[in-house]
């Protein structure tokens, strides 16, 4: 009897199993066929939604100017920029400056301790209190002198008194005129020990050398400060740095091969690669004569003509060096202009797709002239809206897509 009920309780087990393979094998189906729909659901969504490039229209009587004969990149620099710090080593009482304050010459960035410098002065100026006090003393002694001497001149003329007593008054006089004149030096020495004081107290006050705008704050109050670097890491160099903002100017580097296509006054149009729809007008200011032998290039000095918080020191920059100015009645008139690709058609079949949140409107243009491999847009787009570069064929009016690149 116990074998046939351990056979018969295998059996049980045996029909079990394959029912619950069935399950998990249809779990698994389910879970493939689930990821299966979302990849191909997802495949489809963005096989749907092209992707473009687009530019921005710019209004064509400010944007037809002379075509660019080289274009280089470099970055903004500053002219006139410095690191503020003390002329004497300090212990540091108070800073006044944070990063983007923008201060005059002359004010008062950050002070120093000034116990030692104040007790110093303090001294100094006693001694020259005392050195005028002396030089007042022996004033009145020569004058007590002189008369004395005189009286004696007239007695020795009466021959009243000895040759010897003229001599001694003579000799009396005399020391007190020498010693008058040291007391008169003294009293310059001590005047001269003032003025360094009254320096010495004033280096304890740290001022913007010129005015600009704090672009680092380099000590907190406690720190020790010197002009001088005392290794270590423990004594601060400089209280902050310090950039006028008026200053600011273009450096690139162009190629060697192909500077002589730039000249000292020579126009340019420069763009922030921060700011790529922003064109800034300037001139060359000057060709530095000197080339970079490891890199073969030639460095140039460019001036901008806008004055913008947005451009800042070290930030990149496109330059175009443009050519001669063309001919004022040769310049459109109204409308604006986009890149020649971003027209489809021609005629009054004429289009372009305007880009806005995400989806394109197809209008219908009219077309002017071509202007340096743009194309003038007479109506149908107006100056800042974005047009699509060389749009697919397939792409229809209220289709969505994607921007891949904005010029």
């Amino acid at each position: 009897m116990e074998r046939s009920e351990l056979v018969s309780q295998l059996r049980i087990e045996r029909d079990e199993r394959p029912g619950r393979s069935r399950a998990r094998l249809l779990v698994a189906i389910v879970v493939l066929l689930s990821v299966a729909g979302v990849v191909l659901w997802l495949t489809l969504g963005r096989a749907a939604t092209p992707s473009v490039r687009t530019v921005v229209a710019r209004d064509a009587a400010q944007s037809a100017s002379a075509a660019s004969v080289l274009d280089a990149t470099g970055y903004v620099t500053a002219r006139r920029q410095a690191t503020v710090s003390a002329k004497i080593t300090g212990k540091v009482v108070e800073v006044l400056i944070e990063e983007g304050m923008r201060v005059n010459e002359g004010d008062v960035m950050a002070r120093l301790d000034d116990t030692e410098a104040k007790a110093q002065l303090a001294l100094s100026q006693a001694q020259l209190t005392a050195a005028r006090s002396q030089l007042a003393e022996l004033r009145a002694q020569l004058a007590q002198a002189e008369r004395d001497y005189t009286r004696q001149q007239e007695l020795a003329r009466r021959e009243l008194v000895s040759a010897q007593s003229l001599d001694a008054a003579l000799a009396q006089r005399d020391i007190v005129r020498a010693r008058l004149g040291a007391a008169g030096e003294q009293v310059g020495v001590a005047q001269e020990a003032v003025r360094v004081a009254q320096v010495q107290l004033d280096n304890t006050v740290i001022r913007a050398p010129f005015g600009g705008v704090v672009v680092a704050k380099a000590a907190q109050p406690g720190e020790m400060i010197s002009p001088i670097s005392a290794g270590g890491g423990f004594t601060r160099t400089g209280i902050g740095s310090i950039i006028d903002m008026e200053s600011l100017e273009i450096q690139v580097e162009v190629n060697e091969a192909f500077i002589n296509r730039v000249t000292p006054g020579q126009r340019v149009e420069a763009t922030l690669n921060a700011y790529p729809d922003w064109k800034i007008p300037g001139s060359v200011i000057a060709i530095i004569p000197w080339a970079d032998r490891s890199k073969a290039t030639v460095k140039v000095r460019i001036a901008m003509q806008a004055k913008d918080p947005r451009i800042m020191p070290d930030i990149g920059v496109r330059v175009g060096f443009l050519g001669a100015e063309p001919a004022k009645e040769a310049k459109p008139e109204g409308g604006v202009l986009v890149p020649t690709d971003a027209v489809r058609g021609e005629g009054a079949a004429a289009a372009v797709f305007v880009y806005a949140d995400g989806k394109v409107e197809r209008r219908t243009v009219t077309l002017g002239r071509n202007v340096g491999g743009h194309r003038h847009v007479l109506t149908g787009v107006r100056d800042g809206e974005r047009v699509v570069v060389s749009p697919p064929a397939s792409l229809q009016d209220g289709a969505k897509v994607t921007v891949a690149e904005k010029g």
